[in-house]
């Protein structure tokens, strides 16, 4: 058994999935179907830019849904087998249920958009930020977040993305950022450094998008999955549409535990993790997580060959 999973923001690339279109036509007709609920031409954004209106939050949240869904409808055109659990991580959560039927697409297009939208109001450009900590265990990370939060004046930090062994992420306002990296480095990290995204997600920072968010999908229809999606929130699958809304809504606000879904995809049966969408990041987790696990992804047209092979292989092995 195989788990699909599904990225999330900052894997996105100009120029990704040029490869994967020439030999699949499911990559251009979902863009198509992305584009005509925006408004705009998104394949031409994700193929030409500018970047830096590709890396604004509101573009980049539908581009890696659309980029996502067509790995995976890629993958299903070509016979490749259901999973028998995903997940996605952070924004790849929403990629995750329109794969597998929870949310219509256009639905989760739009929703996304609008997500992208309410994070970067919530926090004005430049008084938010994410840094990565590498190096150090998951308590001694929160534990600095908790001795910069008494500081007086810097604001809110606190850890954010549990994402393998010995690396974190931390969100918040932009003096706390800076603290925490500097106290990593006193305390031993390998590496401490600010990532390029200005909205402190998954941290109380976003909690005035939250109830925007709410808003958005109360009117959105969200039904059971084909597949169990693990959430961020609570590693747990949930099979109606209020159960979903609530951890889709919390999610927000809340850590992303991508080290523990990676584990619970495990102890489900799943030997093999499939990531479909740019970039490996999720690969490359998986790898720090379990050496155990084969870890594949699905970008192009040589990988998706690759892991449709392996796939088949593993299933008559």
């Amino acid at each position: 058994m195989f788990a699909a999973t599904f990225p999330g923001q900052g894997s996105q690339s100009i120029g990704m999935l040029s490869g994967l279109s020439k030999a699949c036509g499911e990559v251009r007709g979902t863009f198509d179907e992305a584009s005509h609920a925006l408004g705009y031409d998104l394949w031409k954004l994700v193929q030409e830019g500018p970047e830096r209106r590709l890396n604004s939050t509101e573009q980049t949240q539908p581009a890696m849904l659309a980029a996502g869904v067509a790995a995976w409808r890629c993958w299903a055109a070509r016979g490749g087998p259901r999973p028998g659990v995903a997940a996605g991580h952070s924004l790849g959560e929403y990629s995750a249920l329109a794969a597998f039927g929870a949310l219509d697409f256009v639905d989760a297009v739009r929703a996304v958009s609008a997500r992208g939208r309410f994070m970067q109001e919530a926090v004005p450009r430049g008084e938010g930020g994410i840094a990565a900590i590498i190096g150090l265990d998951d308590d001694t990370v929160a534990g600095l977040c908790a001795g910069v939060r008494k500081e007086a004046g810097l604001g809110h930090v606190s850890a954010v993305n549990f994402n393998a062994p010995g690396q974190v992420a931390v969100a918040g306002a932009s003096r706390a950022i800076d603290r925490v990296i500097e106290v990593a480095r006193e305390a031993g990290a390998r590496r401490a450094i600010r990532l390029p995204m200005s909205v402190p997600v998954h941290c109380p920072l976003m909690a005035p998008a939250t109830g925007r968010l709410e808003a958005t999908l109360a009117a959105v229809h969200i039904g059971p999955p084909t597949v169990p999606v693990l959430h961020n929130v609570d590693v747990t699958s949930h099979s109606n549409g209020g159960s979903i809304r609530s951890a889709l809504s919390r999610q927000l606000a809340s850590p992303v535990r991508w080290r523990h879904t990676v584990i619970a995809m495990r102890e489900r049966g799943a030997a093999t993790m499939v990531e479909f969408g740019p970039g490996r990041v999720l690969t490359g987790l998986a790898r720090r997580i379990d050496r155990g696990i084969a870890a594949l992804a699905v970008h192009d047209a040589k990988s998706l060959g690759v892991a449709l092979e392996t796939v088949a292989k593993q299933a008559d092995g």
